[in-house]
């Protein structure tokens, strides 16, 4: 391939990436500049049959996480945003059942009640319930696999909080 011919493809490749990033917005997690400190009340428990470290685990993986993701520093008065809410269901739940009457696989689901408050743009407020689930072989037992599912689940729900609480999607 002539220098020519190398010139003219890199010079196609780079029109075709400009035009497509000029008709497409990349749009993800935007805080507001003005936002600069975040309340996160510790969340309750109401609900039977869970581990009891659930909420201290899940209070500081959502902490940590706002923590780690974003400029807000943690305010006890005054703040810009806050969070409060409860974990309000552990579930284990038998799914797909099997031809001996016995459940193919168990889900182990949490949920979690959310009221967000946004003090500099009351349009961002909600109060919402997040969940997320995990399913594992009925051969295991919940104990089993508890210490590995419920942070996974955790996890997920503190992402999808953060998403929704930063997100402009």
């Amino acid at each position: 391939m002539t220098l020519k011919k190398i010139n003219l493809l890199w010079g196609m490749f780079f029109m075709v990436c400009l035009t497509l990033t000029s008709c497409y917005t990349f749009r993800g997690n935007s805080l507001d500049p003005n936002l600069k400190t975040i309340l996160i009340q510790n969340f309750t428990l109401q609900t039977a049959g869970s581990p009891p470290n659930l909420t201290l685990v899940f209070n500081e993986k959502l902490k940590e996480y706002y923590q780690r993701n974003t400029s807000l520093k943690i305010a006890q008065l005054n703040p810009d945003l806050m969070m409060e809410g409860a974990i309000t269901a552990y579930e284990l739940a038998p799914q797909a059942p099997t031809s001996s009457d016995k459940a193919g696989v168990n889900r182990l689901l949490i949920k979690v009640q959310v009221k967000f408050t946004n003090n500099k743009n009351e349009e961002k407020n909600f109060d919402e319930e997040f969940s997320f689930y995990k399913d594992f072989d009925q051969t295991q037992t919940l104990a089993s696999v508890e210490k590995e599912l419920f942070p996974k689940i955790l996890d997920q729900i503190v992402l999808d909080i953060f998403n929704k609480t930063t997100g402009e999607w």
